[in-house]
């Protein structure tokens, strides 16, 4: 089975991004399935209903989050309602959404699994991935030995202690939050395909995927200030897996599409005319 997990997308421009290339991907590469971290894809932070049924209809199987999956109001009820939509699953019991799910890919069962990091969240404290992670893989494997995991984390040490515990546990870790696309693309002795970083699909020629005139000025100043989107030099980023039947992994490939096509509309927002 060939997995494309799309790096963090980051507002408009990125669902933009989607929109333009996600469809050519697919058919260049005979892709299967596609995940994308969404985190980031209303405004930067968080994922709104609306966005989220636009990147289903664009071709996307599963979104995930992070920190900021319920940021936006339409999302916290949504969750129950979409079970393309995964929420990290250390989230407390009993809170809107699941963290982890079963899905069919041709006449294949994949299954997605979220997981939050704890370093870094100033605002969230979940309960500990690392344990999470062989208790959730206990009950999967009765239905699949094909997993994705998304580890949304901040710290490179994080990830790697995550990618060691889950080597032979799962297919493939993405790592996700850092928004920058890292060159450790590998696969472990057991046969599990990690990456430190997935990159994002937006502007590269700002911060973090927004307008850097404001995130500098928010930088420099302390003072709040309303983020903006970016749309210099627009980027599809994102990682393949390669499975085998045995839910090893055979092959990672990092994966950069610069995106030319200009959005039709006026202000530049990247909508349907």
């Amino acid at each position: 089975m060939r997995v494309l997990f799309i790096g963090d997308i980051i507002g408009k421009a990125g669902i933009f991004c989607v929109k333009s290339a996600l469809n050519g991907i697919k058919k260049e590469k005979s892709v299967d399935f596609v995940i994308a971290n969404a985190d980031g894809a209303t405004g930067g932070f968080g994922l709104g209903k609306n966005h989220s049924a636009y990147l289903r209809k664009l071709g996307i199987d599963v979104l995930t989050g992070g920190e900021c999956i319920y940021h936006k109001k339409d999302m916290v009820p949504h969750l129950g309602l979409a079970p393309y939509i995964l929420r990290p699953a250390n989230y407390p019991p009993g809170n809107p959404g699941r963290g982890w799910r079963v899905y069919q890919a041709g006449g294949e069962k994949i299954a997605v699994v979220s997981l939050l990091g704890q370093a870094g969240f100033s605002r969230v404290h979940l309960s500990n991935p690392h344990t999470f992670l062989p208790e959730i893989v206990s009950r999967i494997v009765q239905d699949t030995h094909t997993i994705i995991l998304d580890f949304h984390a901040c710290t490179t040490a994080e990830k790697y202690a995550m990618f060691h515990i889950a080597d032979g546990l799962v297919s493939a870790v993405a790592g996700t939050h850092g928004k920058v696309l890292s060159a450790d693309a590998r696969i472990f002795p057991r046969g599990t395909a990690a990456i430190c970083g997935c990159g994002r699909t937006g502007s590269l020629n700002s911060v973090g995927g927004l307008d850097k005139e404001v995130e500098i000025r928010k930088f420099l100043t302390q003072v709040p200030e309303r983020s903006k989107d970016a749309w210099d030099n627009l980027e599809f980023q994102g990682v393949i897996f390669d499975i085998n039947g045995d839910g090893r992994a055979a092959g990672i490939e990092v994966l950069r599409c610069p995106v030319t096509e200009a959005p039709r509309d006026r202000d530049r927002q990247g909508n349907e005319d």
